[in-house]
């Protein structure tokens, strides 16, 4: 999953320099700040491909003694700079330019220019948007799960790219209609409100990608209908009477920690039978869920109700 998912960031990052180079040449020539605002996200978005191939990279490093569960955390670290990287540089200088524009309008020239990059840059996107969302729905088909649902808690650097294509067509729309709006009425402000309002798409998508990767890097347990069929896997296992708690924390998309407190049949059980009750439950767990990478039982007698405390 790991080199498809480069692959989708090195594709995402070669359409949007490709694009961000055409759209700051037309944006210049034609005076167009929807076009320019455009540009700004390319660059953006071309900026957060570096950040995601180093999230991708970093990541794989093998756990050592200062970090013995690895360096996955790293790949919400950096894709936070990325959503960082969306609302500063593309957010922020858009809607600058677009207010600029608002209050000191100017002629739109070359308007043949501008629709041929428009057209030329929604190919591109679309074929990265289009790369991305095979591989999502590939990922969400083996896993048996929709493709939103799979999207939720996907391969950070796949879910930047995929909301970054989408919000880049998105904006493409919005830049041809506020630049036709404003050749077809004459009023050149429409050019200035396309660009506030790719500024305000991007705010949402880094927003949304920001809140994502923060619950990551704090901390975010599996959903609860996998921790209940975990659960009921533990559950099942000879030897253990009931599971009292169960803990999980994500370590990577591909990586989870699971803590299950639980109560034996026979808490006389010997050590080696402990031993490989444990090894059974890690192997039975494993084998339905891949992810789960680290598995570690804690025996604890069950507490039986007070019956005092009953009314």
């Amino acid at each position: 999953m790991a080199e498809e998912s480069v692959g989708t960031v090195l594709l995402a990052g070669a359409a949007n320099l490709a694009i961000a180079i055409a759209k700051v040449v037309a944006g210049l020539l034609s005076g167009s700040t929807a076009l320019l605002a455009e540009a700004a996200h390319s660059i953006a978005d071309t900026m957060n491909q570096a950040f995601l191939l180093t999230a991708l990279h970093r990541s794989r490093k093998p756990a050592d003694a200062r970090h013995p569960f690895g360096y996955g955390m790293e790949r919400y670290f950096w894709s936070l700079l990325a959503a960082v990287g969306i609302l500063v540089l593309g957010a922020g200088f858009s809607i600058a330019e677009g207010l600029r524009s608002l209050i000191d309008p100017e002629p739109i020239a070359s308007l043949g220019l501008i629709y041929t990059v428009l057209a030329v840059s929604a190919i591109f996107e679309g074929t990265s948007w289009l790369r991305a969302v095979r591989q999502v729905r590939r990922e969400a088909r083996k896993k048996g799960v929709p493709p939103l649902e799979h999207l939720r808690n996907a391969e950070p650097a796949v879910k930047t790219v995929a909301f970054e294509d989408t919000a880049a067509l998105i904006g493409l729309l919005i830049a041809a209609v506020g630049v036709t709006l404003a050749v077809v009425t004459g009023q050149h402000l429409w050019d200035g409100a396309a660009s506030i309002g790719i500024g305000v798409l991007l705010i949402v998508v880094a927003f949304t990608l920001g809140r994502d990767n923060k619950a990551m890097l704090i901390g975010r347990a599996l959903p609860d209908d996998v921790q209940q069929r975990i659960r009921a896997i533990i559950n099942g296992t000879a030897g253990i009477e009931s599971v009292l708690e169960l803990l999980s924390l994500r370590l990577a998309p591909d990586q989870v920690l699971v803590v299950a407190t639980v109560d034996l049949a026979d808490m006389q059980t010997t050590g080696a039978a402990i031993e490989q009750l444990a090894e059974r439950v890690d192997l039975e767990v494993r084998q339905h869920y891949p992810m789960v990478r680290h598995l570690y039982l804690d025996p604890t007698p069950g507490i039986s109700p007070d019956p005092s405390s009953r009314r």
